[in-house]
């Protein structure tokens, strides 16, 4: 391809701790944004299994996890980049991951870098999950991807809270930033102007990839969106339900499009 970009942000609603059911709506998902022309897709933090403290060790990913072989196929079969998200164990430790699945078979992880963690005042359902540190270490692997021509970086929901950190992306060439969220609905407008800004700050093609349903006991905000270098937001998704919204770069501008696939959570 050439340097021209296109990118979708998938958002999804999980179910908690099923691999197979949520790996099943990302290859829906994937093939709907390939369909539309994609060629890198962005998922949610820990897209697979949901943001299910609780269960992450027993659900937890290694670097060659078979449980990855459909969505690897995918993006070869599709001419895709995949950035799914999964708690992984490196050397003895659990992390919250995100994996780039390239065309060419080939794979890396990205480590989420910064833990967080949920107020109390954010239940929905009478809990709420633990802090992140107490479940998962920082991690210090951060991969560029490589989109033919142009490059992105990853970031990890708490990640976005470090200024440095796309600071440091733009440093190193990226002209994209991958943000994998889970962002609830008190917490939206202040992320969405943070990542706006990066965009603006940087000139750089900023993605987020939400939850569209609750997860971990918690509601999210959904929204997701992409917004261009000038900060200008080009596309987003309803506060509910699973879709994919897609920026096509083109030399006239940016072409987009939002799908929502299902208009309320299936499994909330």
């Amino acid at each position: 391809m050439n340097a021209f970009r296109s990118i979708a942000v998938a958002q999804t609603c999980p179910v908690a701790g099923d691999v197979a059911a949520n790996t099943l709506e990302h290859l829906r998902l994937a093939r709907l944004a390939a369909g539309e022309g994609a060629r890198v897709v962005l998922f949610p933090e820990l897209s697979l299994t949901g943001y299910e403290m609780g269960l992450a060790r027993e659900a937890a990913f290694t670097e060659v996890d078979p449980r990855l072989d459909p969505l690897r196929r995918a993006a070869r079969e599709l001419a895709l980049t995949l950035v799914v998200g999964a708690p992984v164990q490196i050397e003895g430790r659990l992390h919250i991951g995100a994996f780039v699945l390239i065309p060419d078979g080939s794979l890396a992880v990205y480590t989420k870098q910064r833990m967080g963690a949920f107020p109390p005042e954010a239940c929905c359902d009478g809990t709420v999950p633990p802090a992140e540190a107490t479940v998962f270490s920082p991690g210090d692997r951060n991969p560029l991807v490589d989109l033919g021509g142009t490059i992105a970086a990853i970031a990890v929901c708490a990640d976005v809270g470090l200024p440095v950190h796309p600071q440091q992306a733009a440093a190193l060439g990226a002209s994209t930033y991958l943000a994998s969220m889970f962002v609830i609905p008190s917490e939206l407008a202040g992320e969405a102007a943070k990542l706006s800004g990066y965009a603006a700050r940087y000139a750089m093609l900023v993605a987020m990839a939400n939850y569209g349903a609750l997860t971990g006991g918690l509601a999210a905000a959904g929204r997701s969106s992409i917004w261009s270098p000038t900060g200008e937001l080009l596309v987003q998704l309803e506060g509910q339900g699973s879709g994919i919204a897609l920026a096509m770069e083109t030399p006239a501008g940016f072409l987009t499009k939002a799908l929502m696939v299902d208009a309320v959570s299936r499994h909330g």
